[in-house]
């Protein structure tokens, strides 16, 4: 039994008249223990995080409310992250000298941690799109209701883009 620690900071920009968005940079640090293997490891955190940002993004499961049906059981329409929604910039790091006196060879897990911390992109695209309410003159709320995944239209249908902001 012990503890992992780990911080995350993650840069977005989002098009709020569009709902697009680009990650442009993850720091990612983790106490994995002693590692065994560094590149496998990475990979791992990599992976875990990437798999968490689905998550908070774009993979959202609809049923039919009549039948109880998935309607989104195909890739059309059901949106796993792909390789361009990996961060421009992604950088992993592990705590250095830390061993862990209760793991196997003084590891401890790297994979389960990222997947949590990839909560920090969604939270820097609230934090996006509150900006731009902000800016658009909407400052008489502290707190929108924003529900998970933040998809596309989600992040587009918060951004409070209205016709006249579509006029060159």
């Amino acid at each position: 039994n012990y503890d992992i620690y780990g911080v995350t900071v993650s840069e977005v920009e989002v098009d709020v008249l569009t709902g697009a968005f680009q990650i442009v940079r993850v720091d990612l640090m983790e106490d994995c223990g002693q590692s065994m293997s560094p590149e496998v490891d990475i990979g791992q955190a990599e992976g875990a995080f990437m798999m968490g940002l689905g998550y908070f993004t774009s993979e959202e499961i609809t049923f039919d409310p009549d039948t109880g049906s998935m309607l989104n059981h195909r890739t059309w329409t059901y949106k796993p992250p792909g390789a361009k929604d990996i961060p421009q910039d992604f950088r992993v790091y592990f705590k250095k000298n830390a061993p862990n006196p209760f793991g196997i060879l003084k590891s401890k897990a790297t994979g389960e941690p990222p997947l949590c911390m990839s909560a920090s992109v969604a939270f820097a695209i609230r934090e996006a799109v509150m900006a731009a309410r902000k800016e658009a003159g909407k400052t008489d709320e502290d707190w929108v209701d924003m529900d998970l995944p933040f998809t596309v239209e989600r992040i587009w249908l918060n951004g409070l883009a209205c016709r006249e902001m579509y006029t060159i």
